[in-house]
């Protein structure tokens, strides 16, 4: 089986990784590079835990061959981060607003928001609600996900209350 080098930029990280024509992004983000935030579950694209930032656009990482991801800018919910290493604001909101439960889905949750916010930074609850319809929980009834959207959505960040 051959393998390739491919260069890539992680949470702002250049990366350099062997990796087999066939192994996946999710794969190679979890397995070769140790960033473990990316989640597998369906594996076919449908939950959306695997769910990472190419290029600033949210793609399903268990549907991307690594190969095809040379010379990108990934950011996974580790990426999200405040700049002081803390929670990031939409981090912040999902605690507050409770719409973290049992975890799985919540780093396809955060780079989803992360990636919506920056196109729609102040959003109808609509929008908030189609925000989070691309992954799947089944924990929260999404109420207390669109609730954290528009949290995070705050001028002030969902800093104050």
């Amino acid at each position: 089986m051959s393998e390739h080098e491919i260069e890539l930029s992680v949470n702002g990280r250049r990366q350099v990784v062997r990796v087999p024509a066939r192994r996946l992004l999710s794969d190679c983000l979890r397995h070769d590079l140790a960033f473990t935030s990316t989640h597998v579950g369906c594996e076919q694209g449908t939950c959306g835990a695997c769910t990472v930032l190419v290029d600033g656009a949210p793609m399903r990482s268990c549907l991307l061959p690594a190969v095809t991801v040379d010379g990108c800018e990934i950011t996974t919910a580790e990426g999200c981060r405040a700049p002081d290493g803390g929670l990031g604001r939409v981090q912040r909101a999902l605690v507050r607003c409770q719409g973290v439960q049992c975890g799985f889905c919540t780093p396809g949750m955060v780079v989803s928001i992360v990636a919506f916010l920056r196109e729609c930074p102040r959003p109808s609850p609509e929008q908030a609600r189609d925000a989070v319809a691309g992954v799947l929980c089944r924990c929260t009834g999404y109420q207390d996900l669109v609730a954290a959207v528009l949290h995070a959505a705050r001028p002030d960040g969902g800093a104050s209350g």
